[in-house]
């Protein structure tokens, strides 16, 4: 059995087709359980995200396992085959420990290091343990890709690039912050970024809006802002000077027509700044008079010069270090049923030839014969030390599968009791 990994992110789709995959928490869970179904899938879960979809399985089989989860996202786009595959990235085994582990320190974020994709990842986790879909395996490797995250953060600046991006966003601004009548649309860690860069830097009023009025509610008290619902929208643009909005709408929260409406003849200037992928913002706002867009793609350039300032290739190396320690654990870990089976074989060897002596030498004394127990077992042991030692020796340094096949080929051991042996240690 291996992990496989079939997605869609920001890094292989352009955002109207990620938008033809966003998932509500219900959708998911039917997603899930629709892999599931699959006749070569034992476990399943799902990362979702507004920038990235992707379905991890542990499946006994590569290609039909590829082809049913590649379908099941190609029917929930509403596209054609043809469309949407070409987007679609596949990772398996080593490829798929490796993807998760970069996706959970946040290497694989739009915005390096942000900290939401952690919380993301370990709901995926917990969407599988409450539904009974993940199972030893998919357990095992998101709680080691949440550690992966947790270090990162711990040992390096990367923290620093969420709030680093809201900074570099706002010093962009035309309009200055001091004094500045500002609207926050989102309640997310973003948001919560933008609210307390608005605050130190002196606005004169923040107002939150937000899909979930406690969500905007709770920003709002912490940084003495005002909550305001999202149906006033409008007339929030009427007033505003700078506009942020980081939400994960699957559709554009600020319209043209809204500003167009709001404005009227004004020309005076107003800051909007779309921190959100999907956009939030509708691109053709940055057309009118007045109007100043600063938008994700446009601070490209920005997002590269974060990545070298917050320690990025450090935080590659700590999960280049936590990918070798995971495999080399799994090698060996996938030797121990064949080990174990073999030694199992070798002690019902001994056993049986110890019942046949008793049958030809019934009148053994009891010294006699446990000191021919203990020779014979020193024997057998001795016969398997070596090659034990060396297969894990060999798992350590390459893949063992080959290894532990020709174990059990030379010693005719029964697949069932390596099977029986694999699924006592999956369980420990």
């Amino acid at each position: 059995m291996s992990v496989l990994v079939v997605g869609i992110s920001h890094k292989s789709a352009p955002v109207e087709v990620l938008e033809k995959l966003a998932l509500d928490s219900d959708g998911a869970i039917k997603l899930i359980s629709d892999v599931m179904g699959g006749e070569h899938v034992s476990e399943a879960t799902a990362i979702v995200t507004c920038n990235r979809l992707e379905v991890y399985a542990e499946v006994d089989r590569f290609h039909g396992s590829v082809e049913d989860l590649s379908g099941l996202l190609v029917a929930r786009a509403g596209q054609s085959t043809e469309a949407l595959l070409p987007h679609l990235y596949v990772h398996y085994d080593e490829g798929a420990v490796s993807h998760l582990f970069q996706v959970a320190a946040g290497l694989d974020s739009m915005v390096v290091g942000e900290g939401q994709i952690l919380g993301q990842t370990r709901a995926a986790l917990r969407i599988g343990q409450e539904h009974g879909t993940v199972g030893p395996a998919l357990n095992t490797l998101f709680q080691q890709a949440l550690r992966v995250g947790k270090r990162a953060h711990a040992e390096t600046d990367i923290d620093r690039a969420a709030p680093s991006l809201v900074s570099v966003a706002l010093e962009r601004s035309a309009v200055p912050v001091e004094g500045a009548r500002a609207v926050v649309l989102g309640a997310g860690a973003m948001a919560s970024l933008a609210v307390a860069h608005l605050a130190r830097g002196g606005a004169a009023s923040i107002a939150v809006l937000n899909r979930t009025a406690a969500n905007a509610e709770r920003l709002a008290a912490e940084y003495a802002a005002t909550s305001v619902p999202l149906s006033e929208l409008s007339d929030q643009l009427a007033t505003a000077d700078i506009v942020v909005s980081c939400t994960g709408s699957p559709e554009p929260l600020v319209r043209l027509a809204d500003v167009v409406t709001a404005r009227g003849s004004s020309d005076r200037p107003l800051t909007v700044v779309d921190l959100a992928l999907p956009h939030d913002v509708d691109p053709s706002v940055a057309d009118l008079p007045g109007v100043e867009l600063i938008s994700l793609a446009g601070l490209a350039e920005e997002l590269r010069g974060l990545e070298a300032s917050v320690g990025v290739d450090d935080v590659r190396t700590i999960v280049g270090q936590e990918i070798a320690a995971f495999l080399a654990v799994r090698r060996q870990a996938s030797v121990t049923p064949t080990v174990v089976a073999l030694r199992s074989m070798a002690t019902s060897v001994v056993d049986a030839e110890m019942a046949r002596l008793a049958t030809r030498l019934p009148d053994l004394d009891e010294t006699t014969r446990a000191e021919v127990l203990h020779t014979v077992r020193r024997v057998a042991d001795k016969l398997l030390h070596e090659p034990t030692v060396r297969v894990k020796e060999l798992a350590d340094a390459e893949p063992a599968v080959s290894y532990t096949a020709a174990l059990a080929e030379l010693f005719r051991l029964d697949p069932e009791a390596v099977d029986r042996m694999t699924r006592a240690e999956g369980k420990s």
